[in-house]
């Protein structure tokens, strides 16, 4: 079903997230305050929207959070309002302005708190579900993998906000797993960290999780 999909950010994620949503037939704005940064976007994608936070947020009935971690909850914050009742798709993670300490990302939050639960409670009546943060951009639309199908972990507090993501997730080409309440977000957005470690230290970005069941 064609849904309004209101994408809040311009960078590589929101962009290759944005290309997935049109290419499963979907109506796409992307919010930025950056304009230009989304030039060559626009010219690739000419049915995608460009618009200010504000104005995709009211857009989406689907919204999708594709901002810089330390950036996220000033713009949570701000668009609090027009995230009202709407699922929210985070695909944020806290990663602190800091190096890498022997490959390992360093957070600002801690294993007690997570980035999630903080949006969370900027927009209370928001449907926050975490997914999207624990793979690179070029494996998050139609990933491949030898035929077997990765998971991507998701967590929040609506069933409902859930079934719709996760319901994109399988459209995507992945297998969703719910994992629960927005307190899961603490061990999910670290699968961030344990993503980037083998890129980090070996140049090797070509992976993704797979949850194996008995």
């Amino acid at each position: 079903m064609k849904k309004k999909i209101g994408i809040i950010g311009s960078g590589t994620v929101a962009q290759v997230l944005a290309a997935g949503f049109i290419k499963n037939g979907h109506e796409v704005t992307l919010g930025t305050s950056n304009p230009a940064k989304l030039a060559d976007f626009k010219s690739k994608n000419p049915a995608a929207a460009i618009a200010s936070f504000e104005e995709a947020a009211k857009f989406g009935a689907i919204v999708v959070l594709a901002v810089k971690g330390h950036v996220a909850e000033s713009v949570v914050k701000s668009l609090a309002p027009h995230l009202i009742g709407k699922p929210v798709m985070d695909a944020t993670n806290p990663i602190a302005e800091k190096p890498p300490v022997n490959g390992v990302l360093q957070f600002f939050t801690s294993l007690n708190d997570s980035l999630m639960e903080r949006l969370q409670a900027l927009a209370p009546q928001a449907n926050f579900v975490k997914a999207f943060n624990s793979v690179g951009s070029p494996h998050m639309v139609d990933p491949s993998f030898g035929g077997a199908k990765p998971t991507m972990f998701i967590c929040g507090n609506n069933d409902d906000a859930k079934k719709e993501v996760a319901d994109i997730i399988n459209s995507f080409g992945w297998e969703a797993a719910d994992f629960g309440k927005a307190e899961s977000a603490r061990a999910i957005e670290p699968l961030c960290m344990l993503w980037c470690i083998p890129g980090m230290l070996r140049n090797e970005w070509s992976h993704a999780f797979k949850l194996l069941k008995k």
